[in-house]
């Protein structure tokens, strides 16, 4: 079994090679500018890949970057072989990273609390207080207290 640091290098090789081969080499119009490689994650042994990518666009470009992908996964582990030079060059796997999807879902939930925020303060604006605007009990205020 390999160690972290070996498979992380392999990781970081396989995500430059990837990269610079889509934008560079293949000459599918359904992997045009708009894939991008976000992260590669490698198993402990070397023998297979994770590619996580985005795709700017629609589902349907979406839904075409990744049958693109399927179809030039044999010249990409070629090519990543060649650049590793190890024994055996891993699998590659072909994963949409949820990154955007999951940001674009805090910044609507970050948004509806700034909404929610706005309101409480538009409402608490005009308010007043519901007794007096000093509750507390001061010495000498009440006049049953006697002191003998």
């Amino acid at each position: 079994m390999a160690d972290n640091a070996r498979a992380k290098r392999l990781a970081d090789l396989i995500r430059e090679v990837v990269a610079q081969k889509l934008q560079r080499g293949i000459k599918d119009p359904r992997l045009g500018s708009h894939v991008t490689i976000t992260d590669t994650r490698v198993t402990g042994d070397l023998r297979e890949a994770t590619v996580f990518y985005t795709v700017y666009g629609d589902d349907e470009e979406r839904a075409s970057a990744a049958a693109g992908l399927e179809s030039a996964k044999g010249i990409l582990r070629s090519e990543v072989g060649r650049a590793a030079g190890v024994k055996f060059t891993p699998t590659l796997t072909f994963v949409a990273d949820a990154l955007p999807d999951n940001a674009r879902t805090i910044e609507d939930l970050l948004d509806r609390a700034r909404a929610s925020d706005e309101a409480v303060r538009d409402a608490a604006s005009g308010a007043s207080y519901a007794g007096d605007a000093d509750p507390y009990k001061k010495p000498g205020d009440d006049e049953d207290d006697t002191t003998a």
